[in-house]
């Protein structure tokens, strides 16, 4: 029997607020309270690093303006996890390093040992820890679930591209409704 993890990737304030859609976190909330409600694992992937940032090479265009800038306290409360759906106890907290959930983080001994083969994705962007983190579990021969509408990116032609070209050649490609009609 396969065993399931929601991925809630990179919901942080700083991150939510670029990305303003205000159906977004409502949705996202219902998945999450269904995942819960049927005993699916909840895995909230967040990105981050040390204060001074050593764990990024200058040379990284995404992440290199971060290389030694020093910790804050506006900055920390800015990458906490989105209040309207904060993990709860139980939940898994996974911290990454970079763009995919299994960069420089914990998330595949998580989900090995606690057996889980199926990942059902969510998160922003679209084009950014959602592909990232597809590509790299699919190489990891785990079954994949893509909540289209869980998903978000600045550029609607590229997630429209993505959930509906790329990401059926690896994954099944549902929205948050069609996987909550399923989950009963």
């Amino acid at each position: 029997m396969s065993e399931q993890a929601l991925l809630v990737m990179d919901v942080q304030r700083v991150i939510v607020d670029r990305y303003p859609d205000p159906a977004y976190l409502p949705r996202l909330r219902k998945a999450i309270d269904t995942a819960r409600a049927n005993g699916v694992r909840v895995i909230y992937v967040t990105v981050g690093f040390r204060p001074g940032a050593p764990e990024i090479s200058p040379r990284n265009k995404l992440f290199g303006r971060l290389a030694g800038a020093p910790a804050s306290a506006a900055a920390t409360q800015a990458n906490e996890i989105h209040p309207d759906v904060a993990p709860e106890p139980g939940d898994i907290l996974v911290t990454k390093r970079r763009v995919s959930a299994f960069a420089g983080s914990d998330l595949d001994m998580v989900l090995r040992a606690n057996d889980i083969d199926h990942l059902v994705l969510t998160g922003i962007a679209t084009s950014g820890v959602v592909l990232s983190t597809l590509r790299q579990a699919a190489d990891l021969d785990f079954t994949l679930t893509v909540l289209s509408d869980a998903c978000l990116d600045n550029d609607p032609e590229v997630h429209r591209v993505l959930t509906e070209k790329v990401f059926p050649m690896q994954a099944e490609v549902t929205t948050v409704a069609d996987w909550i009609a399923g989950a009963r």
